[in-house]
């Protein structure tokens, strides 16, 4: 869970979002990005890594406007900024603009430290991002997740959802909102069992990639031997509409290293190299037609048809098809 200093106005002049942790320093941006638009609907947003951040271009971006627009700038992997961009920015600190809200984002550690020190001495609105390496902070942040939601999750369902899921908290986060999206009462271990048996040896995420690859004997066996173990057919079309979707955002998306294609497509680095090796054959019409199969298998595992597993087993059919021929045939 993140953690913030006393002074918690997420539109402060400055906000520092210190760690490693992906999704919490995501999650630093979007309630500044949030407050800002709550103040403001017509808030600028600049998202920009460090090599866009040049000498005088923060100087270009804070300078006043002829219509004094509420603007957010969000400087990404601060640590990495060159020795005169720093320059500019410990300048700005000292006196910064009205209705600009910058936010940086630093890995912490030794390189750039002088930056960290010069936004903790401006008095920066601090947000702790630390990499969640121990399975206790991990329990700690799902039951964290569900307290937020306002359900109720017993100590042993969120032990069980942090076994089944392991150390991503993008995942762990998506598993506790199809939860408590799914699930009404008080969620329990039997719960979790019932969504999540069987996860490490043929979860519905195992299914999805085998499809997108083109493997459709091969997705059809995990599917069946999912459903047999019990993982709820939801998470299945959930998890084959993140596949189509991920196939689909990369292909449209300019080139670049895996880093900044993660930061543009809100992925991390290991999937955009995996998506890239699912890609080809793909093509738009065969995503556009994948999305239509999974569209129409999510309305017959949710009771819009009287076989959900046959449902699916079409999708997946289409899906696989789709990926050898683009959606030819």
């Amino acid at each position: 869970m993140a953690r913030k200093t006393a002074n918690d106005d997420p539109l402060a002049p400055l906000t520092l979002a210190v760690g490693q942790e992906d999704l919490l320093l995501d999650r630093a941006v979007q309630e500044v990005v949030a407050a800002a638009r709550a103040a403001d609907a017509d808030t600028d947003v600049r998202d920009l890594a460090p090599e866009q951040l040049q000498p005088g271009t923060l100087a270009e971006l804070t300078s006043p406007s002829l219509f004094a627009e509420r603007k957010v700038v969000v400087v990404r992997n601060a640590q990495d900024l060159s020795a005169d961009t720093v320059k500019d920015v410990k300048g700005y600190l000292g006196s910064p603009a009205e209705e600009i809200t910058l936010v940086l984002l630093h890995a912490g550690g030794a390189k750039g430290k002088a930056l960290l020190d010069a936004a903790r001495k401006a008095g920066a609105r601090e947000v702790a991002c630390p990499k969640m390496t121990k399975p206790a902070d991990r329990l700690a942040f799902v039951r964290q997740e569900f307290r937020a939601t306002g359900r109720s999750a017993t100590s042993e369902a969120c032990q069980a959802l942090v076994d089944a899921i392991g150390s991503d908290l993008r995942e762990l986060a998506s598993a506790v909102s199809q939860l408590v999206a799914d699930v009404e009462g008080t969620i329990d271990e039997a719960v979790v069992g019932r969504y999540y048996t069987g996860r490490a040896e043929a979860s519905s995420f195992t299914v999805a990639d085998r499809a997108v690859e083109g493997r459709a004997a091969e997705a059809l066996e995990a599917l069946r031997w999912s459903l047999a173990t019990g993982v709820a057919p939801v998470l299945i079309t959930s998890a084959l509409a993140q596949g189509v979707r991920a196939i689909g955002k990369l292909s449209s998306a300019r080139g670049g290293r895996p880093a900044d294609l993660a930061r543009e497509l809100g992925m991390p680095p290991w999937k955009i190299d995996r998506v890239r090796q699912q890609m080809r054959g793909w093509t738009p019409d065969g995503v556009a037609l994948a999305l239509r199969a999974v569209a129409e298998a999510d309305a017959g595992v949710k009771g819009g048809g009287d076989d959900p597993e046959y449902a699916l087993e079409k999708a997946v059919v289409a899906i696989a098809r789709a990926a050898r021929s683009g959606g030819r045939g």
